[in-house]
């Protein structure tokens, strides 16, 4: 297991290496654009875009809304990554492939990581269209991107977990979306489960039962890894459909991403004002 933990240390260093050669001034902010959110990089100016494949050790992106782009560059007057499409569990990758590059960014100096993605409503207050800042998360991956030997040079063997997203920064973004008058912004708690399936009437209200606002694919492995690496983040989900577990209808990816879409332009001007503040 520590010959294992050895090879994928090799390995993101070599990511390393090779980014550091290429992108110019180091980024202080990770973006990881979400589902249906890719179209943020479109705002980064002075962009360099290298894709996924280029990278070394870098995992491929299979999911078709997701682009496979790394895009550095500038950004409400700070040096950002944009990670044009995320990896997920359900791809067969475990969660500490997925996670790379996080950790290669976060050696590179970030010192923030701001993450998205398309989430179902579980909160029955909530609506299609809502903007859910993560309060905090439960994770039901049956994975841990920190299992196995720990390098100490990245980050504790037990991290703290106590406030995984930072209340500075959700206040931060809170404040731009009142003086920008962003409608439909609050906060919650999200889940994490394996997928590709969605979920059923029953595991709908189990979600429910213990707490959960909004439930998805991805995200919390890369906060485990940001955290883990002493980064600042700051989680958001676009709420794309809510189910009624006494009341279900059927729920088809192209619609969450429709939905997602719908709300592309008004997350981009809260994430640029966001930005231009922190």
């Amino acid at each position: 297991m520590r010959e294992a933990m050895e090879r994928f240390r090799e390995e993101a260093e070599s990511a390393v290496h090779y980014l550091a050669a290429r992108i110019g001034p180091l980024p202080e902010i990770i973006l990881v654009l979400g589902t249906g959110l890719g179209g943020l990089a479109d705002r980064i100016d002075d962009a360099l875009t290298i894709p996924y494949h280029e990278i070394p050790h870098f995992p491929h992106a299979t999911v078709e809304s997701h682009a496979g782009n790394l895009i550095v560059g500038a950004l409400g007057g700070k040096r950002v990554a944009a990670l044009q499409g995320r990896f997920h569990f359900y791809e067969g990758y475990s969660t500490r492939e997925l996670t790379r590059p996080v950790r290669v960014l976060s050696l590179l100096g970030a010192k923030t990581l701001v993450v998205s993605n398309a989430a179902g409503g579980l909160n029955p207050d909530f609506a299609p269209g809502t903007i859910m800042l993560l309060r905090d998360h439960i994770n039901l991956i049956p994975d841990n991107p920190l299992r196995g030997a720990n390098i100490d040079a990245w980050g504790p063997r037990f991290p703290d977990f106590s406030a995984p997203y930072d209340q500075p920064l959700m206040a931060t973004m809170l404040r731009a979306a009142a003086r920008l008058g962003t409608p439909n912004v609050t906060s919650g708690i999200y889940v994490a489960i394996p997928g590709p399936s969605l979920e059923t009437p029953a595991e709908t209200r189990y979600l429910r039962s213990i707490g959960a606002d909004a439930v998805g694919m991805s995200t919390v492995p890369e906060v485990i890894v940001a955290v883990h690496a002493g980064l600042k983040v700051l989680g958001i989900s676009v709420v794309a459909n809510v189910n009624d577990p006494d009341n279900f209808k059927p729920i088809r990816i192209e619609e969450i991403i429709d939905e997602t879409r719908k709300c592309e332009e008004r997350l981009q001007e809260l994430l640029v004002a966001f930005v231009r503040e922190i």
